[in-house]
């Protein structure tokens, strides 16, 4: 068993039945290559939650502050996130990332760059567009629907894979592709509140 599994298996132990999740839609989630799931952002256990409900391993970007934590930094690294700086292009940042998608993996990617206080879906950044458009991954939307309740109940729902040919062929900018990203997640939103 890898760490990634057995860190996995132990928070699921502990979040599933705290907020009681649901996820929808796993049918969607493509079972091989590389996937960019992009999802909305409203609490600090959304990469726990999307970690413990996304069929495959995902890599995330975690704030370059975590890895400097002793021990949190190890166990962060260990569960396939990589260090972003924020607030600037970290062009090394996004080299991992386009890696990630390049060798067929998983990369959670949270378009709005910073949690919602409101719980509303925010304008997104354009790095999910970049992403998007330097690779030939799967654009997954996904929506995270609360509150983060104790014992209340919580949505996971993974969304179908958005088609990028269109927006690739007619060489649509970051920015255009990043408000198709987004506005996908939002209509996950509102379907399924």
């Amino acid at each position: 068993m890898t760490f990634y599994s057995f860190a996995r298996s132990v928070v699921a132990g502990v979040i599933k039945p705290w907020y009681r999740i649901e996820v929808i839609g796993l049918e969607n989630f493509p079972k091989d290559g590389g996937v960019l799931l992009c999802t909305n952002h409203i609490h600090n256990f959304d990469p726990l939650v999307v970690g413990i409900t996304a069929p495959r391993p995902v890599h995330f970007m975690a704030k370059e502050e975590i890895f400097k934590v002793p021990v949190l930094g190890n166990v962060v690294r260990k569960c396939n996130a990589f260090p972003v700086k924020r607030g600037m292009g970290d062009r090394e940042a996004l080299r991992s990332g386009l890696k990630v998608l390049k060798d067929g993996y998983v990369f959670g990617l949270f378009p709005e760059g910073t949690r919602s206080r409101t719980g509303e879906i925010g304008k997104g950044l354009s790095g999910a567009g970049f992403f998007a458009l330097r690779t030939d991954a799967n654009v997954l939307p996904c929506a995270i629907i609360g509150p983060y309740k104790s014992f209340g109940k919580l949505k996971v729902v993974y969304g179908k894979p958005i088609a990028m040919d269109d927006m690739r062929s007619k060489k649509a900018s970051v920015e255009e592709v990043t408000e198709l990203i987004m506005s996908e997640i939002h209509k996950l939103l509102k379907e399924h509140r």
